[in-house]
């Protein structure tokens, strides 16, 4: 396994692990200047906003969906970044409207 293929592996491994153990998770929306609404469930680690599934609806009705089970593609990929509620323009929303959005 080369550097590369290991990293991908811890990644994957972290976002996993957060997700299956996660006791609390935010669920949050934001709409980007190109129209496109953000869905994103995120759970604290270590005193920060860990973001484990991010989706995308692009204003021409396209969804691309992010977590450790499909970490990037040809149009993006799950963040590396922290949210920091303070800064970053998120609205909280319920779990169930997170959950139409991802599971469509």
């Amino acid at each position: 396994m080369d550097d590369l293929e290991r990293i991908a592996a811890e990644t994957m491994a972290y976002y996993r692990a957060l997700d299956e153990c996660a006791t609390l998770r935010h669920h949050l929306r934001h709409a980007d200047e190109e129209g496109s609404l953000w869905y994103i469930e995120a759970v604290p680690d270590r005193d920060e906003l860990i973001v484990i599934k991010q989706a995308e609806l692009t204003a021409a009705g396209q969804l691309h969906r992010y977590s450790w089970e499909h970490l990037e593609d040809e149009h993006g990929g799950l963040t590396d970044q922290a949210i920091d509620p303070e800064e970053d323009p998120l609205e909280a929303i319920p779990a169930e409207e997170f959950m139409r959005v991802w599971t469509r």
